[in-house]
């Protein structure tokens, strides 16, 4: 543990001290190499075994494998804030298609998004406030669940970089009831 800078009260630690509580991404780096070790790691091939990417919220209730019955290596798992069909995710699905094989799109918002509760002008004043500086990117918020779904999959649908975008579909999954709804 680290000492008490004189001018402190004891058992408090200097400011510039490295804080003594074991770090999450510690944990993380030990959880993988378990998970490496592992007799039933997955296969080390990078095509997704079911040729499917799934563009989804980084909300950390939103469990994937188990909502859509995914195996480790059965899709690719695209993440930002509100699931939004970015450029960004629009590049990684252009690298999944047309590099690694899969042939379908599966978009998934999910209810109480953080995505709801802000405006891009009140994050970029905010964000402007804060550092002097506007950001290049959009955050994309958004108002109304099943208008964004449809958005992104019209973004998917119309990507001239996507050779395959017959079979694309948006949903939203209720964290209270844990039910995914098709958008139409």
């Amino acid at each position: 543990m680290a000492a008490a800078h004189p001018s402190s009260s004891p058992g408090v630690t200097s400011p510039d001290a490295p804080d003594p509580t074991p770090s999450v991404i510690d944990a993380l780096v030990e959880s993988a190499a378990a998970h490496a070790a592992a007799p039933d790691a997955p296969a080390r091939t990078p095509r997704p075994k079911r040729r499917v990417a799934v563009v989804a919220c980084m909300d950390a209730r939103l469990d994937l494998f188990g909502i859509l019955g995914l195996k480790p290596g059965d899709a690719h798992l695209i993440r930002n804030a509100g699931g939004v069909a970015t450029d960004d995710v629009i590049r990684s699905l252009t690298i999944s298609q047309r590099k690694l094989g899969t042939r379908e799109v599966v978009l998934v918002h999910h209810t109480d998004c953080g995505m709801l509760t802000f405006t891009e002008d009140e994050l970029r004043q905010e964000l402007l406030d804060d550092t002097g500086i506007k950001p290049s990117w959009a955050a994309e918020s958004f108002t109304d669940l099943d208008v964004d779904v449809r958005s992104s999959v019209k973004r998917v649908r119309t990507s001239p970089f996507l050779p395959h975008r017959d079979h694309v579909r948006g949903f939203v999954y209720d964290v209270d009831t844990g039910i995914l709804r098709e958008v139409e």
